[in-house]
């Protein structure tokens, strides 16, 4: 007898454990699907994680709608950086924080893409992913807004890449360009480590137009036209992976074309702008540059 009331109040309590378990799981899982966030004065976002935006697994993005205004007619897109072959969306999210603070009527999408690899380029895929992930935030929340797109090193680049070259509905409203590469041609960017997967690696020879080498091509500046998205352009002193000469070749070609662009320094490496003094400083210039673009 005394067999079997040991066994029931064994397994009363394995239950207990479980139940125990199951519940503290619940609350993990319903902490990393949080539905809101909410920032102070009033400013409050819906949130879905990691929505789907196409069929590869890489496909995913982070999508932040204010409550207060579902129907915003502007779209910051974030785009990270990391070599066109690396990083996540989750090096963004506190910046993109950052910017909804500051920003409290528009949607924000944090991007996933595909990455390159040594048997996958880089272009046309994360091009073709910007342009997925419009269309499916477009259809999601049937609107059609205008795109402020915001990319830090090849995160940069590609949004200068998708703006100049690609946007040929004029979708994009402005870029904000941190680090990012615009010439590949650049003496000071061949010294990058990697730049040998950039010229490899980085482009798909099947889409290079006419008779243009492929550094050509890859070259944000090379597509800049007076109708060009405004820019806004932030480089590090000290960086040694996307040199400050990129930013006077940047902002050379703009000028040149009279397309409406700001560009800004900041005492630092590569990563330097993260730095909370510099982050907070770009994204009051951010301000400053879209209310300038709305008035044109």
């Amino acid at each position: 007898m005394s067999f079997f009331i040991f066994k029931g109040i064994k397994l009363n309590l394995m239950k207990r454990r479980l139940l125990i378990f199951l519940s503290v799981m619940i609350l993990i899982l319903s902490g990393c699907r949080q539905k809101t966030i909410e920032f102070g004065k009033n400013i409050s976002f819906n949130i879905e994680r990691d929505i789907s935006y196409g069929n590869d697994i890489a496909q995913k993005m982070d999508l932040y709608i204010p409550e207060k205004n579902r129907d915003a007619k502007n779209v910051f897109i974030i785009i990270h950086g990391g070599g066109w072959r690396g990083g996540r969306k989750s090096q963004l999210t506190n910046f993109t924080f950052d910017l909804m603070k500051k920003f409290p009527d528009m949607i924000f999408v944090n991007l996933e893409y595909r990455l390159a690899s040594a048997t996958r380029f880089a272009l046309p895929d994360q091009t073709d992913d910007l342009e997925a992930a419009m269309d499916f935030v477009e259809k999601k929340l049937n609107t059609h807004p205008t795109y402020i797109l915001l990319g830090n090193s090849a995160g940069g680049h590609l949004a200068m890449f998708y703006a100049y070259h690609h946007d040929r509905k004029k979708k994009v409203k402005a870029v904000v360009n941190i680090v990012g590469p615009a010439d590949l041609n650049d003496p000071g960017f061949k010294n990058y480590d990697d730049y040998a997967f950039v010229e490899k690696h980085l482009i798909d020879p099947k889409i290079v137009e006419g008779k243009l080498s492929l550094m050509d091509f890859g070259s944000p500046v090379h597509w800049i036209t007076p109708t060009s998205a405004p820019t806004l352009s932030y480089y590090g002193t000290a960086d040694h992976v996307v040199p400050v000469s990129q930013k006077k070749i940047l902002d050379s070609a703009l000028a040149r074309n009279k397309v409406y662009h700001e560009s800004y320094e900041f005492n630092g490496d590569h990563a330097g702008w993260e730095q909370p003094s510099y982050a907070a400083f770009l994204v009051d210039k951010i301000e400053d540059f879209l209310k300038k673009v709305d008035k044109k």
